[in-house]
C-alpha cells in the first residue's frame, strides 16, 4: 500500500525543486503545470498540480519513520539540503512521546518527519497536549499551536 497525495501549488517548477531536495530524486513525470513523484521510500505517490487560485491547505503533512536512526538520516539530508527548520526531541505531542523534524514547502504546508517512542494516555483535548506546528521558516521563531 502506498498513499497518494495531490497538492495544488502556485508554481510547479519551484515546488519540484523543493521536493527534489526533500526526497533526493527527480519527479517521474513533469510538465509546466504537473509533476509526479513516484516514491518507494517513503512509500508515497505525490502529485503537484498548478493552480491559479487556491493552494491546498492542511494542518500539516508528515512521514513517520521507524526509529531514531531514521530521524538521524532525515536530519542529515534535510540539513545538507538547507531545508530543515526545526528539531524537536523527546516531545509529548498528540498523546505520544516523539522526535520530530520540521520543514515547510513553498506554499506554506508544514511537514514533519517523526518517530514515536511511546504512546501516552489520551487525556483531555488535543489543545492541552502541547502539540504545535511551527509557523514560518525561522526555526527560532515560537511555534503556533495547531489545535488552538
Amino acid at each position: 500500500m502506498r498513499p497518494h497525495l495531490s497538492l495544488d501549488v502556485r508554481n510547479v517548477p519551484a515546488s519540484v525543486a523543493f521536493y527534489q531536495k526533500v526526497f533526493g530524486v527527480a519527479p517521474q513525470k513533469q510538465t509546466t503545470d504537473y509533476a509526479k513523484f513516484d516514491l518507494m521510500s517513503p512509500a508515497l505517490n505525490l502529485s503537484l498540480v498548478s493552480t491559479t487560485g487556491r493552494v491546498s491547505t492542511v494542518n500539516h503533512l508528515g512521514i513517520e519513520v521507524e526509529s531514531v536512526d531514521g530521524i538521524a538520516r532525515w536530519k542529515q539530508q534535510l540539513q545538507e539540503r538547507g531545508i530543515l527548520e526545526r528539531v524537536e526531541e523527546n516531545v509529548a505531542c498528540c498523546f505520544a512521546r516523539q522526535d520530530k523534524l520540521w520543514f515547510t514547502d513553498p506554499d506554506g504546508n508544514p511537514w514533519e518527519i517523526f518517530t514515536v517512542h511511546e504512546q501516552l494516555a489520551v487525556t483531555g483535548s488535543l489543545k492541552n497536549t502541547g502539540c504545535c506546528v511551527p509557523k514560518g521558516s525561522d526555526a527560532a521563531q515560537p511555534a503556533a499551536c495547531a489545535a488552538s
